[in-house]
């Protein structure tokens, strides 16, 4: 079927529109505010206590170690070292109190390591375990981690530098890096009979978070083997410890003996051909899926004597066409305008259709088998190294926290970190700081949006599709490149329909600028292959002077905004 040439100049002025939207308009329709307005409180440190409690005040240096050791990789036997660097500061994206100070990743793409010493240890045995601290993702977090290590207390706590290597007790926390987005929790656990500590991972863990506002993670272990993980003081996660981590806590009681085989005799198949059925004589194999249609006819206004392709009446041969160097010129072919006016043209075939005759290769329904047994397994004996701990919730006594962690993005912000066993305490901590932080926070990511027109703010067109179609792209456009200007993330949200509706209109143009012999031309090696004119045509040099039109009506528009905003 043809395009016909108002469709063509109706996408080309949605392209030129696209550049000419604003070239009218006088006033930016984008303002934003220069500076917050959003009054802050100062940061007064809490009277809590509790076994740890790290807010980053004065002297925090004197209370954490920087670790500069060789990370070790057993999978590799590779080593790095921990290059990254650590500073205490206030946040430099959405700051919720004045004077608040967090620990702060400085280094992107790099190995750190931090860790600070409890003042005395911490035994979990029959209490609640607490633990709670901030992550503030000032740069994001595509492929990092930003969380936290309970180490294992020990003589050679901090008489070594921290590293992977060093035993830990819990991991917590939020990693992000390509398939892997999880908020950790991992605990190690003693096998009673081997003196082994093997890791236990949740399973199905929550989702990161990623916001450049402060997120709250919070971890409670009860003493009757539950948990619950808190994102922003929402339970997103509960669950036991007993139940829900991989490898289970407890082995099996039995096992499979490894010992036992399968004997030869055993029958695996439960169903087989039956033995009994025949092919049917009139079963033919060989018949074909499809035969020529015998009922159809020719249609009357079908053209016997027209070729379904001619030559293209507009080409023209190229001026610096060389017969003798290139051989004898010929027009390129275009399918014959005549064939679209009646049914077809040419040679006419009868079409094929399915033959009810064909019936395929014939093969013997299944049966249920009589000597079926069954899936055979091994049996089961009693497991040799079965132990049972009713109350794994009775970690190993934590004697320091670290954070050892690699990552892209720096900038990741840990304030707030209460390590004890009150429910009660930490969430009072939460109220000090994350409740009055975060909607100051958030505030201030709202003021720092761009502030659209009422006009332009509205996402229905005054006027709809059906009544003026390029009023409507038109306005659709003008509100796409507004918010573009500033976000254009937030435009493609805003505005999706633009995003495709470009794309089409491309796509569009280039199916009619091939119709319509608006082809670049080709380079002077292909000139035998293509047979194409190397001249433009002035179809082709009207095409780019409406494209251009609309590109320098953008670049005008761009340099008003320009001399708007400076």
């Amino acid at each position: 079927m043809r395009l016909n040439a108002q469709l063509a100049s109706f996408l080309l002025s949605s392209i030129v529109l696209v550049g000419s939207a604003h070239a009218a308009d006088e006033e930016p329709l984008v303002e934003k505010e220069t500076a917050s307005t959003i009054e802050k409180p100062t940061f007064v440190p809490t009277t809590i206590k509790a076994p740890f409690l790290e807010q980053f005040t004065d002297k925090w240096d004197s209370r954490w170690a920087i670790s500069h050791a060789k990370k070790e990789d057993a999978k590799s036997d590779e080593e790095w070292a921990y290059v990254g660097e650590w500073a205490v500061e206030e946040p430099t994206v959405f700051k919720g109190i004045e004077g608040d100070k967090g620990l702060v990743v400085k280094n992107p793409a790099a190995h750190h390591a931090i860790s600070a010493k409890f003042p005395k240890k911490i035994d979990n045995k029959g209490k609640t375990l607490v633990v709670q601290y901030e992550v503030k993702l000032q740069n994001s977090l595509t492929c990092g981690g930003a969380y936290m290590k309970l180490l294992q207390e020990n003589k050679k706590l901090h008489s070594e530098e921290f590293s992977n290597a060093s035993p830990y007790v819990i991991m917590f926390g939020p990693d992000r890096c390509g398939a892997t987005n999880k908020v950790h929790f991992i605990f190690k656990h003693k096998n009673p009979k081997t003196g082994e500590y093997e890791e236990k991972h949740l399973k199905a863990p929550p989702a990161v978070k990623v916001t450049k506002l402060t997120t709250l993670y919070t971890l409670i272990v009860n003493p009757d083997q539950s948990f619950q993980i808190r994102i922003d003081g929402d339970a997103i996660k509960n669950g036991t410890l007993l139940e829900d981590f991989t490898p289970p806590v407890n082995p099996e009681k039995e096992i499979d003996d490894a010992k036992d085989t399968k004997p030869e005799d055993w029958v695996d198949e439960e169903k087989i051909a039956d033995p009994e059925a025949k092919k049917p004589e009139d079963w033919d194999e060989d018949a074909p899926f499809e035969i020529v249609d015998a009922d159809a006819t020719k249609p009357a206004d079908w053209l016997d004597d027209e070729p379904t392709s001619i030559a293209d009446p507009e080409a023209v041969k190229p001026e610096d066409w060389d017969d003798e160097e290139d051989g004898d010129w010929i027009a390129p072919t275009i399918p014959n305008p005549k064939c679209e006016e009646g049914s077809g043209c040419g040679k006419w075939e009868a079409p094929m259709i399915r033959n009810p005759a064909y019936k395929g290769k014939w093969s013997a329904p299944m049966i249920d088998n009589p000597a079926y047994k069954g899936v055979w397994a091994p049996r089961k004996i009693p497991n040799p190294n079965y132990f049972e701990d009713k109350k794994p919730s009775n970690f190993e006594p934590m004697g320091a926290i670290g954070f050892e962690i690699w990552t892209m993005q720096n900038d990741i912000l840990f304030d707030n970190i209460y390590i004890g066993h009150s429910i009660e305490d930490a969430e009072k901590l939460k109220a000090e700081t994350y409740d009055i932080k975060r909607p100051i926070e958030a505030a201030e990511e709202e003021a720092s949006k761009p502030k659209l027109s009422p006009e332009i703010d509205d996402e229905t067109p005054a006027v709809p599709f059906t009544e003026d179609p390029v009023a409507y792209i038109r306005a659709k456009l003008d509100r796409f490149i507004t918010i573009a200007q500033d976000d254009p993330v937030a435009a493609l949200k805003a505005v999706p329909e633009v995003g495709g509706a470009i794309g089409a209109i491309l796509a569009s143009l280039v199916v009619i600028i091939g119709m319509f012999g608006l082809s670049t031309p080709a380079p002077p090696a292909a000139k035998k292959e293509t047979g194409k004119a190397a001249e433009k045509t002035e179809k082709e040099k009207a095409a780019e002077a409406v494209v251009a039109s609309g590109a320098d009506s953008g670049k005008g528009e761009a340099k008003k905004r320009a001399a708007k905003s400076g």
